[in-house]
């Protein structure tokens, strides 16, 4: 085996060196053999650019050859040795190419003639009719979250500010946390899940539906830092989500329910055309 891959290797090199191109296209040599299948020079030809040195190509040649005589040498054993029923792909291939083409076809459709655009007020009339879909399975909240080093100066400040509703104490922690705070994260037009949050800061709350209706407000601390938690609003596990949450959610349903009447339509007007110009028969 040996003396054949060195045997093979030559072939190659004189392949890649050789100065008379139309030769090699007039006369196609033969590489390799395993049994009953054949490699030729013309079929590695494209491997190659002007780009790659003598060594390079000499070494993806190889390489290529290799592989080749393995992936030979596994087919025949698994025609020996898998059983008639196992080596019948010949009908999947064609099943794959048949559902491959077809589903490129219909994105293409998609992407061309679909309306993609959701308004509000199909969002809305969606969350309406159907918002009993769309419960809470865990608290959710909007809120400012603090994190402070204790070596930063002025957190009695900060403590005042991030409780105040005044706009230029808003404004003035902003630019205290951007300076001072290892995290400042304003959560106020957003909704996310109170457990996201409670995982940032070192606080213990056993019974979370109390705590938020009756405290706005979450401070702690752990050796360095302290953790600052400002909640602007709550919806409660079990209740109906708020619209501003359920949005993306809806709009994905929505788009997927017109992804499926426009591809039925597609369908019933294929066969409803070709039935029209007799192009198939049923027996």
């Amino acid at each position: 085996m040996i003396n054949y891959l060195k045997y093979i290797t030559i072939f190659a090199i004189i392949f890649l060196i050789s100065c008379n191109k139309s030769s090699i296209e007039d006369n196609d040599k033969l590489l390799a053999k395993v049994h009953d299948k054949y490699l030729y020079e013309s079929e590695i030809k494209n491997l190659f650019t002007t780009t790659y040195s003598k060594d390079d190509s000499v070494t993806i040649a190889r390489n290529f050859i290799n592989d080749w005589i393995k992936k030979q040498l596994m087919l025949q054993k698994a025609e020996l040795n898998l059983v008639e029923e196992s080596k019948d792909i010949e009908r999947q291939i064609e099943d794959y190419r048949s559902s491959l083409l077809i589903f490129k076809y219909k994105q293409e459709l998609i992407n061309q003639k679909m309306d993609t655009i959701v308004t509000e007020e199909e969002v809305e009339q969606y969350y309406n009719e159907y918002s009993g879909n769309f419960v809470l399975n865990h608290h959710i909240v909007k809120a400012l979250y603090l994190k402070i080093s204790k070596e930063a100066p002025d957190i009695d400040k900060a403590k005042r500010w991030y409780k105040s509703d005044s706009p230029e104490d808003l404004s003035r922690l902003e630019d205290y946390c951007y300076q001072y705070a290892t995290k400042y994260d304003d959560f106020e037009k957003n909704w996310i899940p109170f457990n996201n949050l409670l995982i940032e800061i070192p606080a213990n709350i056993s019974d979370q539906e109390r705590h938020l209706k009756y405290s706005k407000y979450i401070e702690t601390e752990d050796d360095l830092f302290y953790y600052f938690v400002r909640i602007y609003e709550y919806s409660l596990k079990s209740t109906i989500q708020p619209l501003e949450y359920a949005r993306s959610k809806i709009k994905s349903i929505i788009l997927n329910k017109r992804k499926f009447t426009f591809l039925d339509e597609l369908e019933n007007s294929v066969y409803n055309d070709a039935l029209n110009h007799n192009e198939f028969i049923i027996y």
